[in-house]
């Protein structure tokens, strides 16, 4: 693990040369790089036994660089990505890469945040490990915590033991709301029912979605929502159901997302989708396309009971 460690150092110092360099960035090793990084490894790392993982890891981050920027972007809304000072922004490209393409049974998402945060501790500034520790965060929230059952047993275990250890749940009561309206869009083509889609920078493919200002109304707020995402003149017809997840802003802190969600038709047009940070696609899926769609776990029964809707619908 100290090897690994120490193999991330030297990933973090290449990257800050070449993210430095004010010529045209490649997305392989080439040659250049290449010295830059046997330099590295020479200097920092003479006791290296295997320089397989630095090698892989980052190939990895000049492959997936451009993805990765836009979900930094999107975890970190309020802070551009030129704006990130180099070092943080190449821990947050190396933390995000191992926690969203890397090997799960070799680095598991929580040593991937980890890693990255102690980089940060090390290397950047100040604020620097709040940061990567709050962008890194809310794309784990985002993806599902994929390590939640894992951490749940470490837990019972760890309680176990010491059961008088003393927890600090999130007391949602105290946090900033923000409102949120979103709909399942169904239209009819051809005597087929099919379904609006977004697919966002994780993988991912979900329902469209906006603020609602304070004090406005949930399905007003969502049809204008919903037109200015993915371009359509939506009508409401009823709601489908509401989800609440605590939300972690890298600058923020933390709040409590609500998300009300709507059955909602419209004619069928192609989809204009908004240019976003967060999403790289829209379309319309037909019904019996839909279960073969990577989709998060919570909008899963939203989605299930809006076809049982649809379904009965006359075309």
């Amino acid at each position: 693990m100290a090897n690994r460690h120490l193999s991330r150092s030297i990933v973090l110092q290449t990257l800050f040369e070449w993210d430095f360099s004010p010529t045209k960035k490649s997305t392989t090793i080439d040659e250049n790089l290449k010295k830059v990084l046997d330099r590295n490894l020479k200097e920092f790392a003479p006791g290296l036994e295997d320089d397989n993982f630095v090698l892989k890891l980052l190939g990895d981050v000049l492959k997936k660089h451009s993805t990765i920027d836009k979900i930094i972007e999107k975890a970190a809304p309020d802070w551009p990505i030129d704006k990130i000072s180099i070092v943080d922004r190449n821990i947050l490209r190396i933390g995000l890469t191992e926690l969203l393409f890397g090997d799960r049974s070799q680095v598991p998402p929580k040593v991937a945040i980890n890693e990255a945060i102690e980089l940060a501790k090390t290397f950047g500034g100040e604020n620097s490990g709040k940061f990567v520790n709050g962008v890194l965060g809310a794309v784990y929230k985002e993806i599902g915590e994929p390590d939640k059952e894992h951490q749940k047993t470490t837990e019972k275990k760890k309680n176990s033991i010491n059961p008088k250890e003393p927890k600090e749940p999130v007391d949602i009561s105290k946090l900033p709301v923000e409102n949120l309206g979103g709909a399942l869009v169904y239209a009819k083509k051809d005597n087929n029912i099919l379904f609006a889609f977004v697919h966002d920078v994780f993988g991912y493919w979900t329902l469209s979605k906006g603020k609602i200002e304070a004090g406005g109304d949930l399905k007003e707020g969502t049809v204008k929502a919903l037109k200015k995402e993915i371009g359509l003149d939506v009508k409401i017809e009823e709601q489908l159901g509401t989800n609440e997840y605590v939300a972690t802003h890298p600058e923020k802190d933390k709040s409590l997302k609500k998300v009300i969600y709507f059955l909602a038709h419209s004619e069928y047009k192609e989809l204009e989708l908004e240019k976003s940070g967060g999403l790289d696609g829209a379309r319309w899926f037909e019904m019996a396309e839909v279960p073969e769609l990577r989709i998060y776990n919570d909008i899963i029964p939203l989605i299930a009971k809006a076809v049982e809707i649809t379904s009965s619908k006359k075309l």
